[in-house]
């Protein structure tokens, strides 16, 4: 069995025991100095992403945690959602390699962005034209400067409903993935397809990312689909689904105002509903656990 504990500058260091590691390291490690990086991913459309990515990144924020949010849609909902453009997106961190402190704008108290806009198509293009064994790795290299891995608690990663090279880079990145399922029969299809994705990406990348929560969106709790699609997630994927986002008119209306759940319904169902969620990422597994994993296939450290 391994003990791996990643640098902040995101290159893994094996070691042959949790005591070996220690003796190296220290009794901390690399503990507090790497921020825990989630990826919000589902290649279908219309699950909800943005909106769990924005509310997750402003209720953690309204914590007291530090958060960086990150759009990898050329769409640029993430800023619209939140009224706000910077004078540089993802594409100038990943293209002309900008100091992410450069490109991301502070938006709320704990909360910085880094944007995109339609130029990140032009990001694709550039990814696909370089080495097939490098292009995945960009915005690890990107994003792993020091500063980011110790100024910050969250990533969160806002991904695009396909299956692209900016996305492939995201889940090289992320630690972890949360995947928004609406509550109808495809998106379980489209759950298959995450599934089938992240386990790519450890094959093929060699990067380890785990599905951490499955997030129910959009429920309906009148209508007996919605009930047996939360009652099939919740008996494959047991405590890692989490309780449902009900449907609620006011988050549909909050990017329209340029504001956060919290600060446009702060008593609604659509607030409640995602308090508990950040509620969940707070009280499970901290961003300092994310430096030490087993192998693959090795069990974990007493």
């Amino acid at each position: 069995m391994f003990q791996i504990a990643v640098t902040p500058d995101g290159e893994p260091r094996h070691f042959c025991s949790l005591e070996c590691r220690t003796a190296q390291l220290g009794a901390e490690g690399y503990r507090g100095k790497r921020a825990r990086r989630i990826a919000i991913l589902n290649q279908k459309g219309g699950t909800g992403k943005t909106t769990t990515a924005v509310n997750l990144a402003a209720g953690l924020a309204e914590r007291e945690s530090d958060c960086l949010l990150v759009d990898t849609d050329a769409q640029g909902n993430v800023g619209v959602s939140l009224g706000v453009a910077g004078e540089q997106s993802l594409y100038h961190v990943l293209v002309d390699g900008a100091d992410p402190d450069d490109v991301s704008v502070p938006v709320r108290q704990h909360l910085d962005v880094i944007t995109s806009d339609s130029t990140l198509a032009a990001a694709e293009i550039w990814l696909a034209r370089q080495n097939p064994d490098q292009r995945s790795k960009i915005m690890t290299r990107r994003l792993n400067l020091m500063q980011v891995s110790r100024r910050y608690d969250y990533v969160i990663i806002d991904c695009g409903p396909s299956l692209n090279l900016l996305n492939q880079n995201a889940l090289s990145y992320a630690d972890e993935v949360i995947i928004p399922v609406t509550c109808d029969y495809l998106a379980l299809v489209g759950v298959k397809q995450v599934l089938r994705t992240v386990k790519d990406v450890e094959r093929h990348l060699r990067h380890a990312v785990r599905v951490s929560a499955v997030l129910p969106t959009f429920y309906d709790g009148r209508t007996r689909l919605a009930r047996e699609v939360l009652e099939t997630l919740q008996g494959h994927f047991k405590h890692k689904c989490l309780e449902p986002i009900r449907h609620n008119t006011r988050l549909a209306e909050a990017p329209s105002h340029k504001k956060t759940i919290f600060e446009y319904a702060p008593t609604s169902h659509g607030a409640a509903d995602y308090n508990r969620v950040c509620d969940w990422l707070l009280a499970t597994t901290s961003h300092a656990d994310a430096t030490l994993r087993p192998e693959p296939g090795a069990p974990a450290a007493a």
